[in-house]
Formats: structure tokens, C-alpha cells, sequence
């Protein structure tokens, strides 16, 4: 796939920044699907700082695939499966559950 430079919009200051062809084949390989959301320098300012993220919500529910009691970082409303991290990461690697 060919890649081309592209112009994004910091979300913490505003400012227009470059995201190169050759970043987006590196997020390519290592599997990163979103585009990144901040300039190098509020990225930069952001990990010297140490800002961190308040802890996730958690949320009770039942494995679909096991039956185990886990916590997920989203409330369940029912409709679909919901799976503890063993089972979603052997769901994901493609084994059978």
C-alpha cells in the first residue's frame, strides 16, 4: 500500500501537523488503526508531564465463553457476548473458545 503525507489537527492545541507517509507505515506494521490525535510536541509535553488517564470504570459481567465472573471497561447492555481477556485474546488469535 502506498502511503501519503497528510494534514491533521492537533486536538490539544489547534495546530496543523504532518503526519508522514513513513509514520503511517510505521502504525501500519505494528497494527495501529487510529491516526494519532496530537502533535509531536503535545504528545512530547504530555508524557513529561506525567499526566495520566483517571482509572477505567469497570464493570461486572459473566464470560460468554466460560462462565467466569470478570470485569470489563464497558457496561454490558445484553445484546451480545461478552467475553473475560482469556477468552478474547484466544478468540482473537483465532483459536476456538
Amino acid at each position: 500500500m502506498m502511503y501519503e503525507d497528510k494534514v491533521l489537527v492537533c486536538a490539544d492545541c489547534g495546530k496543523e501537523f504532518i503526519w508522514t507517509a513513513g509514520e503511517q507505515e510505521f502504525y501500519a506494521e505494528k497494527g495501529f488503526t487510529n491516526e494519532p490525535k496530537r502533535c509531536k510536541e503535545c504528545r512530547s509535553a504530555r508524557k513529561n508531564t506525567g499526566e495520566q488517564r483517571p482509572p477505567r470504570q469497570m464493570y461486572d459481567a459473566v464470560c460468554a465463553a466460560c462462565g467466569k465472573p470478570c470485569k470489563v471497561p464497558f457496561q454490558p447492555s445484553g445484546e451480545r457476548p461478552v467475553y473475560c481477556s482469556e477468552c478474547f485474546a484466544k478468540m482473537k488469535a483465532g483459536a476456538a473458545v
